[in-house]
């Protein structure tokens, strides 16, 4: 088995999600006024499931396995599509993108704990100090920066919506490591992406129902609403999970990690270009932080 390298190919395999995914967080925020979160959700999934389809057609084939173990892709659209996602944009209701991104980075610490308690998996010495230090970096993001707050913490309900939002995904990729999958579905990163996507849809839709019928809403459609949604759709959800896909397979797990937490990096930046919201210096205290500890756990 070759050793992974980091290629200036792989580079910007693995370089191209954060930079979509901090577009979505943006145009999350710049949406909340247009769109409700739920439904937002709902038509980016709707809108890449109609890409999926045609692209993931051994998901549809009779034998894949999709209809046989509904309850596993159920489950993995549950936690990643309908669950992660409404609840970030959610978040990005009363949080900014640069808050929300931070805290999603301390998400390699709840990997740890679900590992651990659902999983059996072993905790190394390393590992416990590199999650303390990135919970430390989430609390100087929740706190602003202002220690002595932490006494009496407030923290903004966005802030508590991405800390489910990374349980969620912290179970969904454990799940991913259950190898219960066929074969030929788990080799085709298309049809195994349609068949999460798909019970994901229904999952969505149930969300978004329910905020239809609990508050009176409305969307407020443009030209610039409608690119946004196909950005959304092809970018974050589709384009970006195959770029992920493809640069892990090269480069491995362990170093693809690092570059997640470019994520909160490249949000600073463009929200300072787009909702003129600079960073402030607790912000590069906190991801200074977060990144070494997840530096610490990966060596």
């Amino acid at each position: 088995m070759n050793r992974p390298q980091l290629t200036l190919p792989t580079i910007l395999l693995l370089t191209t999600p954060p930079i979509l995914w901090a577009g979505n967080a943006v145009v999350g925020r710049l949406m909340r006024d247009a769109v409700p979160p739920m439904t937002l959700n709902l038509i980016r999934w709707v809108l890449a499931l109609a890409v999926l389809v045609p692209l993931g057609r051994a998901a549809l084939r009779p034998g894949s396995g999709v209809l046989k173990n509904w309850r596993r892709y159920s489950m993995l659209g549950l936690l990643s599509v309908g669950l992660y996602n409404s609840l970030q944009y959610l978040a990005l209701q009363s949080s900014t993108p640069i808050n929300v991104t931070l805290v999603a980075s301390g998400m390699p610490v709840w990997m740890l704990v679900v590992g651990k308690l659902f999983y059996k998996a072993p905790v190394k010495r390393r590992q416990v100090a590199g999650a303390v230090l990135s919970i430390a970096g989430v609390l100087v993001v929740m706190c602003r920066g202002d220690l002595a707050q932490l006494a009496a913490l407030r923290l903004v309900i966005g802030d508590l919506y991405m800390i489910l939002a990374t349980i969620a995904w912290s179970f969904y990729s454990w799940m991913l490591m259950e190898r219960r999958d066929a074969p030929e579905l788990r080799a085709d990163w298309a049809a195994f992406l349609l068949a999460q996507v798909g019970y994901g849809v229904l999952w969505s839709a149930a969300l978004a129902g329910g905020e239809w019928a609990l508050q009176d809403l409305r969307i407020t459609w443009s030209w610039g609403v409608a690119a946004a949604l196909l950005y959304v759709a092809l970018g974050p959800a589709i384009l970006a999970m195959r770029c992920w896909g493809a640069g892990v397979q090269r480069a491995g797990p362990s170093i693809g990690a690092f570059f997640i937490n470019l994520t909160p990096l490249f949000t600073a930046l463009l929200s300072s270009a787009f909702l003129g919201e600079a960073p402030h210096l607790y912000h590069i205290l906190a991801f200074a932080m977060i990144v070494g500890g997840i530096a610490a756990s990966a060596r």
